[in-house]
């Protein structure tokens, strides 16, 4: 084995590789596309999941020398599938209550509402900045904030 494949290793194997690294990213977009525009957009935490795991096998597959292309499809056609499932198991309210936490109102009329502000896994400190990327500096002058069950604050100025 001379210095250069040692290095870099067989040049059919890295042809291989980018082939392989290729296709797995055309598979994950088609799988995706027929996924429709929600895998794709603002990600909820299965979202995000689905996300990583095709990626690390778009990412890892490729240079893996014991892993074929269709060992590959089949992982990200089983990852989309399961995606597809939480995603029909959602779309049922029995389903959305186990899936997806449920909005949360953190402000009301001004005054904040700790309880729930804790059980949102906040601090005044995270409502305050939260409240500033919203342009509202002063909590009283607040009517609604609401704690969304993606993690989005929704806020309604009030008169204050």
């Amino acid at each position: 084995m001379d210095a250069v494949t040692a290095l870099v290793g067989h040049p059919g194997w890295l042809v291989w590789v980018a082939v392989k690294a290729f296709l797995l990213y055309l598979t994950a977009v088609l799988a995706m596309r027929l996924g429709g525009r929600r895998t794709l957009a603002e990600l909820s935490a299965y979202d995000f999941v689905a996300a990583v795991a095709v990626g690390a096998v778009v990412g890892r597959l490729p240079s893996a020398p014991d892993a074929s292309y269709l060992s590959g499809a089949v992982t990200l056609v089983a990852i989309l599938a399961a995606h597809a499932l939480i995603t029909w198991v959602r779309l049922r309210p029995a389903g959305r209550r186990l899936i997806e936490k449920g909005p949360v109102v953190v402000v009301a009329r001004g005054r904040v509402l700790t309880g729930n502000l804790h059980r949102a896994g906040l601090t005044r400190a995270d409502l305050d900045a939260l409240l500033r990327e919203h342009g509202t500096a002063e909590v009283r002058t607040v009517h609604l904030a609401v704690l969304e069950g993606r993690g989005q604050l929704s806020v309604l100025p009030g008169d204050g």
